[in-house]
């Protein structure tokens, strides 16, 4: 599965390539909820779109953006005061006698001191870096969609939840983040045929088998790294998608979608990953949009005729994310992905 995906976020350009606008309604409730609830996650490439906004609702998403960044970096501050008097009652300790319990307090202390620090930076920081590009499961990030007869970008959360699903599901379903091809016409069908998405990638990762990477025997490389796949010829990857609209009484409406996945080329199911995404080609882009659900063989069509980059691979030294649930859970729990 594709657990991780680095977003082209050249708003500028994508409104001048594709026709395509922000639905800035739905990114200023987003933005606006983020506020009260930790829990969403955007990545700093998305807030850059509204970096020099030229409308009321852009500014007022800017704000939005600082004060959420300010009261992260507040709270990080907090937590940062709180290690250094354990930093400081831990070296006076020390200072009277040398013991195992006060020197690992200590460690453990300027360890979270330089992490909280370093999250701090990457607040701080003015300056976009690759990083910040990286969406991970449960992240929001723009899909282009139809709507009104044109192309929009509207946040989307990187876990689909179909619209006629208990909000259970997201547990129940940890992996459904992916959606695998040979089951959208079975768990998906209400969704493939009528709600279809792109999101524009030129990355993505995954962990795979250290010895497959190395190219070594098992025994000698246990365990797995994390490679990130990149086309050997830079280019923009319409990554379909299916979506869904969430809504209960009550409860705020949720957008969500779930990259289609497929059989990988030999150059990745080499190294040891057995997913790929599905770049279609930029022709069939409206056609994808606007599929129909009388007609699942043109959708078929598009996906059999999809871009077949050769990918290129590299070691990712950074995560820069959570690992997704559905990798922290027991192996019965990890199948339940579709």
């Amino acid at each position: 599965m594709c657990y991780s995906a680095q977003i082209k976020a050249d708003y500028q350009r994508f409104v001048r390539e594709y026709g395509a606008v922000l639905s800035i309604k739905d990114f200023f409730d987003l933005f606006w909820r983020r506020l009260a609830d930790p829990r969403i996650r955007v990545p700093r490439a998305v807030e850059s779109a509204f970096a020099s906004p030229e409308t009321d609702e852009g500014r007022e998403i800017k704000s939005m953006t600082a004060q959420h960044a300010a009261a992260l970096i507040e709270d990080l501050r907090l937590k940062q005061a709180a290690q250094r008097e354990r930093l400081a009652a831990a070296e006076l300790k020390l200072s009277k006698k040398i013991t195992v319990t006060a020197t690992e307090s200590k460690r453990i202390a300027l360890k979270k001191i330089a992490a909280f620090q370093e999250r701090i930076d990457h607040f701080q920081r003015a300056e976009l870096e690759a990083l910040d590009s990286r969406i991970f499961p449960g992240s929001f990030v723009p899909v282009m969609v139809w709507e009104n007869g044109q192309r929009v970008f509207k946040p989307m959360r990187y876990h689909c939840r179909p619209w006629n699903m208990p909000e259970s599901f997201d547990a129940e379903y940890p992996g459904c983040y992916n959606a695998r091809r040979d089951s959208l016409k079975g768990f998906w069908r209400d969704l493939y045929g009528s709600h279809h998405g792109v999101v524009i990638l030129s990355a993505f990762y995954e962990h795979v088998p250290r010895h497959r990477v190395e190219n070594r025997p098992p025994a000698e490389a246990p365990g797995t790294v994390q490679v990130e796949f990149r086309p050997d010829q830079p280019q923009d990857l319409l990554a379909a998608c299916i979506w869904s609209r969430w809504s209960r009484p009550g409860q705020p409406h949720l957008l969500s979608f779930a990259l289609i996945t497929e059989d990988p080329p030999p150059e990745v199911a080499a190294v040891g990953h057995d997913r790929c995404i599905c770049p279609i080609q930029p022709e069939d882009l409206d056609e994808w949009l606007r599929p129909s659900r009388g007609d699942l063989a043109a959708q078929d069509a598009i996906l059999d005729r999809r871009v077949l980059p050769h990918y290129g691979y590299a070691v990712s030294h950074r995560l820069g994310g959570q690992m997704p649930r559905s990798r922290q859970l027991p192996h019965r729990e990890r199948r339940r992905t579709r």
